[in-house]
């Protein structure tokens, strides 16, 4: 029972300094179960490590967020928007990870001051050039996204003499990061000022991030357009659009429909195992999915396909195996097998769903097939019968 004891007290001990425990507590506890069975023992220790690390655990995340919680700047509205600490400490860097670190998109500053809206007034005459403008912005009003005005604005509105607006388009997606001019209105003349340039980015979701730099002189205060808080409220498939740069409305986007066509053969013969066939004169390629040069179709939209591939074997007892690959997955054959000496065609079918940039090709996986330049007996074709959103 001594010997019990020790062996007890020497496992509470080590869990009470791996853990950050209290030795003297955990000695007392001792003295007054020593009587228990080992098993007893083993089941009371284990919850106790496992309380003490998962305080240790909560301590650390609320350093975490404490540290995050310092990058606000008190009395402007400022909030760092991005992945918060806590989801930093936990999830693994991959390379999704580093584009959106890099991406001002999913790492900017919001500024929500209803005082930059267009229809305020001088009250506060503000000035951006007092603030330090560091990084990328993203515009609100009271709570809902906002962006900049693309005409001009009055004067002493935005709660400033001279407002900023927008000299020039909001960019589109696939413009990425793009410069363009500011400019102050004053004295009837809408570019009175011309302040420093900025940079402006479109994200998905309807929204811009701007980053601002300090203007070139007081009092000049970047606007928001109170008349785009409906371009918040736009669904994925929709865009913000204005004739008169005054009334906003969400329009929905036209999706091209797309024409997917394509026809090739092998003049050749195939004998065994060809992982790939490269089917290298190509007749018919609308839409530019095939390539000759890996024998491979690329879906370059969602949508139902279907897919042709034939044949025609050559072959004294044994079997001749063509296999329709999607996306790494085997899934239609063309088999062939005669006991005497022939030559059989065979052509086989197949329709399927594909999302954009599924890969399609065909494998020659035993047998032997035949065809010359001046034929089309080993073949491979498909078409886009249904476009999807």
């Amino acid at each position: 029972m001594v010997v019990l004891a020790v062996a007890v007290f020497v496992t509470l001990s080590s869990c009470a300094v791996g853990c950050s425990g209290n030795m003297n507590s955990t000695e007392l506890k001792l003295r007054s179960v020593k009587n228990q069975p080992a098993a007893f023992f083993k089941d009371m220790t284990r919850p106790q490590c496992e309380q003490t690390t998962l305080q240790q655990q909560d301590a650390l995340t609320q350093v975490n967020m404490e540290s995050l919680k310092q990058k606000r700047d008190a009395g402007t509205n400022l909030f760092y928007y991005g992945t918060s600490a806590e989801e930093e400490y936990e999830q693994p860097f991959s390379e999704e990870d580093t584009r959106r670190r890099s991406d001002p998109c999913f790492h900017y500053t919001v500024l929500d001051q209803a005082w930059r809206a267009t229809n305020t007034s001088t009250k506060l005459t503000m000035c951006d050039r007092r603030y330090k403008w560091k990084g990328w912005y993203r515009l609100f009003f009271k709570g809902q996204s906002i962006q900049m005005p693309e005409r001009c604005v009055p004067v002493n509105k935005c709660s400033t003499h001279a407002p900023l607006w927008l000299a020039g388009r909001h960019p589109r997606i696939r413009d990425g990061i793009v410069t363009r001019q500011v400019c102050g209105h004053w004295k009837k003349k809408c570019c009175a000022f011309r302040s420093t340039p900025i940079k402006v980015k479109k994200c998905r979701g309807n929204y811009y991030v701007y980053q601002f730099t300090k203007p070139s002189s007081c009092d000049l205060a970047y606007c928001a357009d109170i008349n785009t808080l409906v371009c918040g409220r736009c669904r994925r498939n929709q865009s913000c659009v204005s004739r008169d740069k005054i009334n906003w409305r969400c329009k929905t986007r036209k999706v091209p429909s797309r024409k997917v066509h394509f026809f090739a053969s092998y003049p050749g013969q195939l004998t065994g195992k060809v992982n790939r066939i490269k089917y290298s004169k190509v007749l018919v390629n609308v839409g530019r999915a095939y390539s000759r040069s890996t024998g491979t179709f690329r879906a370059p939209v969602k949508g139902i396909y279907q897919f042709f591939f034939s044949t025609q074997t050559a072959n004294t007892n044994k079997k001749t195996d063509l296999w329709l690959v999607v996306n790494s997955y085997w899934v239609a054959v063309s088999h062939t097998a005669f006991s005497r000496p022939s030559s059989v065609g065979s052509l086989s079918t197949y329709m399927t769903f594909l999302r954009k940039g599924s890969r399609v090709y065909v494998t020659h996986n035993c047998g032997k097939s035949w065809a010359n330049a001046a034929s089309m007996t080993i073949t491979f074709g498909g078409s886009l019968l249904v476009q999807m959103k």
